[in-house]
């Protein structure tokens, strides 16, 4: 892996001692041309430090490019393979034993759920590869954002711990209407929430906010999980990237929600920002004026 800056380098150390060399033989038999050959030497020498520099970094950039997209595929291989085996399970139990109607409605509800995840990821896809081709037109109308937000909410909505909690604690201001590409938004609410519970721990409670103020309509998703640091806030946003480690992540994901995120705000002149959560966590914070 690191043979090919050994080699990068190797170059550069040769180049510059074959330059001052060089430079040296020509002081030697034009010693009165000194200071023109030794001003022409070190605007050479910058030229060459500066283009050997950005070479260096399009090599790094290019290598982190591609091991993200090597963990994005094996991220959605993984993705892929869950949910199938699941539905796969579930159906031959059905097939294979003598259940109750009430079981196997329930049984039909969670293949459904995995159904929907896997919907939701091929839509990314789909919409990421747009986005990125320039072939996404984003075609704009008038709808209810409230409904919108609501229907995520319940689609997304998980009653898995004691006592029936709920998940998702939803605060939606009813009857907010926006103009802008319904499914693209969809996709923009899907992956705020989907990423606070997925970075959140077991049963912690995900708040949504939809309201208006001031003539600006503003949602927010809080969660109390891990947080972001500083350093990658400014990054999460990039297509494939993903918060901590390549190497030690366990964390699911393909690292397009985010990317798609601001791709569809920034067409709709929506700003978003992230901000930390008391006392753990972060708040998304998106803003349409």
């Amino acid at each position: 892996m690191k043979r090919p800056f050994v080699i990068f380098y190797a170059i550069i150390i040769y180049a510059t001692t074959e330059l001052v060399w060089w430079g040296y033989m020509l002081v030697r038999l034009q010693p009165k041309r000194t200071a023109m050959i030794v001003g022409e030497g070190t605007m050479f020498a910058i030229i060459f430090i500066v283009g050997a520099i950005s070479l260096h970094k399009s090599i790094r950039k290019e290598r982190r490019l591609q091991n993200q997209k090597k963990n994005f595929l094996l991220s959605v291989t993984h993705e892929l393979k869950s949910p199938l085996a699941s539905i796969k399970l579930l159906l031959q139990t059905i097939q294979k034993r003598d259940l109750t109607k009430e079981q196997i409605q329930d049984f039909i509800g969670k293949s459904l759920l995995d159904i929907e995840r896997l919907d939701d990821m091929v839509e990314n896809m789909l919409l990421a590869s747009k986005i990125e081709n320039k072939s996404y037109t984003f075609p704009k109308a008038q709808f209810s954002l409230s409904a919108l937000v609501d229907n995520v909410v319940n689609r997304l909505q998980l009653n898995k711990c004691d006592l029936n909690e709920q998940l998702i604690n939803a605060e939606i201001e009813p009857k907010i209407e926006i103009t802008g590409d319904k499914f693209a938004l969809t996709s923009v609410v899907t992956n705020l929430i989907e990423n606070a519970i997925k970075y959140s721990g077991p049963c912690e409670v995900v708040d949504v906010k939809l309201y208006s103020k001031e003539n600006k309509v503003y949602f927010e998703v809080a969660d109390h999980g891990i947080g972001i640091a500083e350093t990658e806030k400014d990054r999460i946003f990039d297509k494939f990237y993903r918060v901590g480690s390549e190497d030690t992540r366990n964390t699911k994901g393909t690292g397009l929600g985010l990317y798609i995120v601001k791709e569809v705000l920034d067409k709709h002149e929506a700003s978003i920002r992230v901000k930390d959560n008391a006392p753990s966590g972060s708040v998304f914070e998106v803003i349409f004026a």
